[in-house]
């Protein structure tokens, strides 16, 4: 079944071929959602370097543990979810500073994650954005 979306050329990206279009299509509808359930949501917060949440969607509390260490709690159990970080400003305009950031299921609290933010020195407080799907 071809997909409904139109197919645009983007600037830099080589068009696909018709049989190249053709097969992507037929796996539409053959991914399954492995380990979620068909109520999976997507959660997000943002997060100030002092730990200070400004914004997010079921995101309930953030907390700065130490240097460059967080915990972001959410409305539900995100224990066995996926995670996506990025150093990113916290409030509207600008560029954040460079870090790395990592994350994990936080231990010992099902709904909530473990954020580390770094720069070439070690722990540093990074303001950042943090995606749970859950």
């Amino acid at each position: 079944m071809p997909s409904p979306r139109p197919r645009r050329g983007a600037t830099g990206q080589p068009t696909p071929d018709a049989h190249e279009a053709a097969r992507v299509d037929t796996e539409i509808n053959s991914c399954s959602a492995t380990g979620l359930p068909a109520t999976a949501r997507v959660l997000f917060a943002v997060v100030d370097a002092n730990g200070t949440l400004i914004r997010g969607l079921g995101a309930t509390s953030s907390t700065r543990l130490a240097a460059g260490m967080y915990q972001v709690a959410f409305d539900q159990d995100v224990a066995r979810a996926a995670y996506v970080g990025t150093v990113g400003p916290a409030a509207g305009g600008g560029l954040a500073q460079q870090g790395v950031i990592t994350v994990a299921p936080r231990a010992g609290i099902a709904n909530a994650v473990f954020v580390e933010t770094h720069a070439a020195s070690g722990h540093v407080d990074r303001a950042f954005h943090l995606a749970v799907l859950a």
